[in-house]
């Protein structure tokens, strides 16, 4: 791998290592968060104990990792770049300087991001939301001046780098398919990238306009987000013009809730293929699989005004944002019903290849978290229910479920089932499934009973539950014992990623693999030569995802009619 390469898979292998520097920071933070929660007395090593400001920093610069540089870069542009181009029979990205270049962008916002820990007062404190007035004066708390304009900064070059990205992916669909790519034979994989990319030019566009105005704001007295005259901690701040924050919480959620699609879309893709591969069966009712995806971007996009139910608005604006929310639970669940089915016909192939390897339990994995976590969807999406849950655990419990966890499960998916792709080499099935269980057990145990500290009124953005005057105190004092069960779980969760690790270090220096198509796979990045760079060119003659009645064989996109001739399977859109 070089350097400064723009080859797409050196591209690729960059964006994947940013999200795994920002994991292992982000998952060290929330470890952090955990035991101070559990434990306030508790000190940090070499540091002493956290302090409420602290705690608020670590906060804020988990949501920002996790979510900018974790869920969104790894699933597009990670593994977008890996594996699109050979999938849809091209050997390059569009715009392949751009693309490099994009990837270097995104390296310089990670780098802003983490500088905001060694700046004077330190990291931001205003939630990875940074809504004003505290994100709009640096007299609102340490971490609110150089730390906020370093989050500024990082977030802004975030969206010029994932805008660049998205453009190319695009580009790279429409312009760059092979010879017999239809839209109709594209693998789901392709339409959830696509889905995807076109979610985030309009969303990360709008999120850096914002920024820019969040910025005059801070350093030209302009009044976008804040009113005329403000008091800061005892000083009289004056502004040019009258504005609200109630308009940032528009252009902020606009952006936000498409990102959760733009995190979760790449997996959902992926596990529709990855169960049809293991299940050696057609996705049940494939196009209405690519009718959901793009109607999940369409809804995604209108809705973000179900963040703003406690917020003051307008009860018909209301209304309308929460019939929209509530209507993306149709196609979810047609998703849902195409993955059961589809696995619940699973064949048990005669030869060595395993229906239920590594890369298929994730793909459950990523199914269960995407149902416990969706069914709290519509709960959120009315606004009575949700005045009294917004600012609870329980809203942490259904993102981290459905967000999070589900997209994770899809991040582990597609290493485990494209690594010998990549790397001609197979990770540990022992040691996959290891990893799988304790990591499902624990994400269960962790996350599940916020539901019930949530419901008990537990806040978030709290430094500490207990200790404090007050029968609301009293009341989440009750909740202790389940903060004890979470933190332990945490602590299982981050270690068993050992495990991860561990298998990728032992099979780097393992031997590798003869067999080309390891799966049985039938899509086009499995070819022979796909993933070279000065390969033989391919043609597509088929959808994918067709096998024979034995589980065993299988007819992949590229094979001539002619080579499968004796194969009784009906192909729909068939090559004549």
């Amino acid at each position: 791998m070089r350097v400064f390469s723009t080859r797409h898979r050196d591209v690729g292998l960059g964006y994947v290592a940013i999200s795994l520097v920002a994991v292992a920071v982000g998952m060290l933070l929330s470890l952090v968060m955990r035991l101070h929660l559990t434990w306030p007395d508790w000190s940090l090593p070499l540091h002493g104990p956290v302090l409420p400001e602290e705690y608020l920093a670590i906060v804020t610069m988990h949501g920002t990792l996790m979510l900018f540089f974790v869920l969104t870069v790894a699933p597009l542009s990670g593994f977008g770049n890996l594996i699109l181009p050979a999938q849809i029979g091209t050997r390059r990205m569009a715009f392949p300087r751009l693309n490099a270049l994009g990837m270097w962008t995104m390296w310089l916002a990670l780098v802003a991001a983490l500088a905001a820990f060694f700046v004077p007062g330190g990291a931001p404190i205003g939630g990875w939301t940074a809504y004003p007035p505290l994100s709009e004066s640096p007299l609102a708390g340490p971490g609110q001046g150089a730390g906020m304009d370093l989050w500024m900064a990082s977030i802004a070059l975030f969206c010029v780098a994932g805008t660049m990205n998205a453009v190319i992916t695009l580009t790279t669909i429409v312009k760059r398919r092979c010879e017999g790519m239809t839209w109709e034979r594209l693998p789901l994989t392709v339409w959830a990238w696509f889905t995807a990319a076109l979610l985030s030019v309009p969303a990360f566009s709008v999120l850096l306009a914002a920024l820019v105005l969040l910025f005059c704001d801070r350093h030209l007295h302009s009044g976008f987000f804040v009113p005329g005259q403000e008091w800061i901690n005892g000083v009289m701040i004056e502004h040019r013009g009258d504005g609200s924050p109630l308009l940032w919480l528009h252009l902020f959620w606009f952006f936000g809730h498409p990102e959760v699609y733009i995190a979760i879309l790449p997996g959902m893709g992926l596990v529709s293929m990855v169960i049809a591969n293991f299940a050696r069966r057609r996705v049940f009712a494939y196009r209405l699989m690519i009718a959901t995806t793009l109607l999940i971007g369409l809804l995604g996009i209108v809705v973000w005004g179900h963040h703003m139910f406690v917020a003051g608005l307008n009860p018909f604006a209301g209304t309308v944002f929460s019939v929209a929310s509530l209507a993306i639970a149709l196609p979810s669940s047609a998703k849902v019903l195409s993955w059961l089915v589809t696995a619940w016909g699973s064949r048990a192939p005669g030869g060595q290849r395993k229906p239920m390897a590594t890369p298929m339990l994730y793909a459950l994995g990523f199914v269960s978290f995407f149902i416990t976590g969706g069914l709290t969807g519509p709960v959120l999406a009315q606004p009575i229910l949700d005045e009294y849950l917004h600012n609870t655990f329980f809203v942490i419990a259904h993102f981290h479920l459905i967000m999070s966890m589900a997209a994770i499960f899809g991040i582990f998916c597609a290493v485990h089932y494209w690594y010998p792709l990549v790397f001609r080499r197979q990770l540990s099935e022992r040691l996959g499934r290891w990893h799988f269980w304790l990591t499902l057990l624990a994400a269960y145990g962790t996350f599940l009973p916020m539901y019930i500290t949530g419901l008990g009124g537990e806040p978030r953005h709290y430094a500490q539950l207990n200790g404090i005057a007050g029968p609301g105190a009293r009341l989440l004092a009750l909740t202790m014992p389940l903060q004890r069960h979470i933190t332990y779980s945490a602590v299982v969760l981050i270690a068993a990623q050992v495990l991860f690790f561990w298998n990728i270090q032992r099979t780097a220096r393992g031997p590798k693999l003869t067999e080309e198509n390891p799966w049985g796979a039938t899509t086009l990045e499995w070819a022979p030569g796909a993933m070279d760079d000065e390969g033989p060119k391919v043609r597509v003659v088929r959808e994918p995802c067709c096998y024979e009645q034995d589980g065993e064989g299988f007819v992949p996109q590229w094979a001539e009619p002619e080579a499968v001739s004796g194969i009784p399977i009906p192909l729909r859109g068939e090559a004549e």
